[in-house]
């Protein structure tokens, strides 16, 4: 059980062993076809990346940022030198995996276009399409957030790669502030993505 247990890497590679059983029941009682499949996979890869991303973001303003005036000050180096650059490294990725799955997803079942542009065409002009499409420049916004806000801003914070260690202390509190800002608008935008992107499912439908 150590094994599996003791060490992440492990316990990932099960838990996606597991998910394959799964998918050999699915086989055998289905069959296989092609296109279905890749949508299912394509859509379970965004969801996973999804979960990361938004579970990190709710980390971070959950947990994080309203910790850290507590910790004694002698103790927010671990913090700051060695469990935030962590996580901002698997945040921003799984920021990047939805989108690009997203994107992916939205081009495969043919409303790609018709999402960003919000087409009230006959064709789009269906709720659940309408739902997704505004879903989708909610994550998108965030997604931006995140690449071109958040992380240039935090590698100035928490000085990643010790590039800037000579920055003046007021540069590093605007760019602190900034992408706190930043992350607390996606917070806020986060709710009505996910409500837009489940409803599209289950009360658009």
């Amino acid at each position: 059980m150590d094994a599996i247990f003791g060490n992440l890497r492990n316990t990932v590679i099960v838990g996606f062993l597991l998910a394959g059983l799964v998918f050999l029941l699915y086989l055998q009682i289905t069959g296989y076809d092609a296109t279905t499949f890749w949508l299912f996979f394509m859509r379970w890869l965004h969801v996973i990346s999804g979960i990361m991303w938004i579970g990190l973001l709710w980390y971070f303003n959950f947990v994080q940022t309203p910790t850290m005036p507590k910790i004694p000050a002698e103790l927010k180096g671990g913090v700051s030198k060695y469990i935030a650059p962590e996580v901002l490294f698997w945040f921003r990725w799984s920021a990047m995996s939805t989108f690009v799955f997203g994107i992916g997803l939205a081009a495969m079942n043919g409303y790609l276009v018709e999402a960003y542009t919000l087409d009230y065409t006959e064709q789009f002009a269906v709720p659940k399409n309408i739902a997704i499409g505004i879903g989708m420049w909610l994550a998108t916004i965030m997604w931006f957030n995140v690449w071109f806000i958040i992380w240039p801003n935090q590698k100035k914070v928490l000085n990643i790669g010790n590039a800037y260690a000579n920055l003046p202390q007021p540069e590093r509190d605007a760019a602190a502030k900034l992408a706190g800002r930043a992350s607390r608008i996606n917070t806020m935008l986060s709710v009505p993505m996910l409500f837009c992107m489940v409803g599209a499912a289950h009360l658009f439908a």
